[in-house]
């Protein structure tokens, strides 16, 4: 493999990472360092309700935790957003822990972004029907400082920025709003509270956090130091997934959560976005059938890579540095899609899109011209140009 590469400039500033089991007895010292008094966690009704996770949360919080804000769901409606404003300003809160999977997170960026602002549910709507985005404010003290606790794999944590559903005229439109000042505090990864997560939860998000890995490699805004942790959380993964379901090792799952950090370090930079090409056949899916992201990857993962690789991108060489045992395979492509598919398989997701309640093979073509017309797809190889009818061919060949 070749080692030249050409000029690049990586900007990329995270809260500070704090990983291990136990860490996050650390958290009510962390915001006290940073000069932080009122906790309030923000999380689903499900995660508040689970003892085990939430105890060690709430005792390493100690006095500091003030409130429980326990309304966010997987909707992630701006109505969610306004009532958790509500909550965090009659407690007086001063930092948001937001405790569970990408959901929590990105209600806890809206809270964070419009706590402190005098923009009412009306101004954000209008807001969004002229311009499609929500401005941050001109002071970024003004944003409330936030600290995710994640428990699932999905790699949406480490991130600037949110998706919000907002209602406006042309019904309710998903709001992706992007800033370095919404970068979090600090990051408590505790395999301990990852080991609270249902099964089914956890590999389903899974395959979500491992696609970033993947994404971060044939991006056109990739450069080697975004290679060398996505090459490096793949192996974590590559070691861990396919066994998460069916081995009590604790150890497996260590080995997961550091490879989703890794995977998912330097992704989200406001204007070069690592993830792209599967993520824009996953937001089309959910969007035309209603089947969740995890789903979605699952399925069409190995598909993509067929048409990115046919398409002449892709860095196969690369990503079989991370993904196979062969350093330098014969067949570079082939290899790496027979070990997505194998990491897929093991997690014990559907491998076929007519395996899923309410997608409708007449509607594929529908699904194609949405992954067309994201965003994403533009963020993949600098050569990568596919038509409408390739992500159909695409989509039927997961079928």
């Amino acid at each position: 493999m070749s080692l030249t590469t050409s000029m690049f400039v990586h900007g990329f500033t995270p809260g500070i990472i704090h990983y291990g089991r136990g860490c996050i007895s650390d958290i009510g010292q962390t915001l006290a360092e940073n000069g932080l008094e009122n906790a309030m966690i923000v999380c689903g009704q499900n995660i508040g309700a689970n003892e085990r996770l939430m105890t060690p949360v709430k005792e390493g919080l100690g006095d500091q935790l003030v409130g429980v804000f326990n309304e966010t769901t997987p909707v992630k409606s701006i109505e969610t957003v306004f009532d958790g404003i509500d909550r965090a300003n009659n407690l007086n809160a001063d930092v948001l822990v937001a405790v569970g999977g990408g959901s929590s997170l990105d209600i806890a960026t809206g809270i964070s972004l419009l706590a402190k602002d005098n923009r009412s549910l009306k101004d954000v709507q209008a807001e969004v029907q002229e311009t499609g985005t929500i401005t941050l404010p001109e002071d970024s003290d003004q944003l409330l400082p936030m600290v995710p606790v994640p428990t699932t794999l999905a790699g949406a944590d480490l991130s600037v920025a949110a998706g919000i559903i907002v209602p406006t005229n042309e019904g309710k439109t998903e709001v992706i709003v992007a800033h370095e000042d919404l970068m979090p505090t600090a990051f408590f990864y505790d395999p301990d509270l990852f080991d609270t997560t249902p099964m089914d939860v956890l590999a389903g998000s899974a395959i979500n956090g491992f696609d970033k890995g993947i994404e971060a490699i044939y991006s056109r805004f990739a450069n080697p130091m975004t290679d060398a942790t996505a090459i490096r959380g793949l192996k974590y993964l590559r070691s861990s997934l396919p066994g998460l379901r069916e081995t009590e090792d604790p150890a497996v799952i260590e080995r997961a959560v550091l490879g989703i950090i890794l995977v998912q370090y330097g992704v989200s930079v406001p204007g070069a976005y690592k993830i792209n090409i599967v993520h824009a056949f996953g937001h089309a899916l959910r969007n035309q059938f209603g089947i969740q992201q995890g789903v979605a990857h699952a399925v069409i993962v190995p598909h993509a890579l067929r048409l990115i690789f046919e398409e002449g991108g892709g860095r196969p060489e690369v990503l079989a540095e991370g993904l196979v045992t062969d350093p330098e395979p014969e067949n570079a492509e082939g290899a790496v899609v027979e070990a997505v598919t194998c990491i897929r398989d093991g997690l014990g997701l559907p491998k076929h899109l007519r395996d899923i309640d309410g997608v409708s093979r007449e509607e594929l073509r529908d699904a194609a011209k949405l992954t067309y017309e994201d965003d994403f797809l533009s963020m993949g190889p600098p050569n990568f140009n596919p038509s409408v009818d390739d992500i159909e061919e695409a989509l039927q060949s997961a079928w």
